[in-house]
């Protein structure tokens, strides 16, 4: 392996663990040597490939908001005119239930990105824009969202219905939410 791949594996190696910090803990609950430690490198090293834990986390941002994009693309393809039902299923089953560190970005990041600075702000923002025109521009499926605005508010349905399911004690009330938002973005079918 040459010395850039090498490089680049390590910088990605920080850009993950930087992301299930931020996602745990939020900006302001990780610190540079808690990341750092978390992807098996020094601090230093973590300033080698970020000038600030401000610009580790606008890029896990950019970074966590693509990923929700391609994720949506690859349900596009692998399950054709169901991928909706598919998509809004696993957001509030499996990402509603795994740890707040595998947590989608959508969900668990937004709220930190809008207490930071502005450049974290548009990327995200340019990001979710992406997204909701990959959900509007999809097959059509079941209860799909298709125009950008329709897109916008089914994703902030889904990210506040994890939040909110996340946040109660109850599991029943949990489950609760997350059924009703399910009824609500995937209609019933009339046979």
């Amino acid at each position: 392996m040459s010395r850039s791949e090498k490089k680049q594996q390590t910088r990605q190696r920080i850009l993950e663990a930087a992301g299930r910090g931020f996602r745990k803990g939020g900006f302001g609950g990780a610190g540079v040597d808690g990341l750092a430690k978390e992807a098996g490198v020094t601090s230093g090293a973590f300033y080698s490939h970020f000038d600030s834990k401000a610009a580790a986390f606008l890029e896990t941002v950019d970074q966590g908001m693509a990923d929700l994009k391609s994720a949506v693309q690859q349900l596009q393809e692998t399950e054709g005119s169901n991928w909706w039902p598919a998509f809004v299923r696993f957001y509030l089953g499996e990402k509603r239930r795994c740890d707040l560190a595998e947590s989608c970005a959508l969900q668990s990041l937004a709220p930190e990105v809008a207490r930071s600075d502005e450049a974290s702000r548009i990327a995200f923002e340019a990001q979710l824009r992406a997204v909701a025109t990959v959900i509007a521009g999809g097959p059509v499926s079941d209860g799909a969202p298709r125009d950008v605005e329709a897109a916008l508010a089914a994703l902030a349905t889904l990210a506040g219905a994890v939040t909110l399911a996340r946040s109660v004690a109850s599991s029943e009330l949990a489950e609760r939410i997350a059924a009703t938002t399910e009824r609500l973005l995937i209609p019933m079918r009339e046979d």
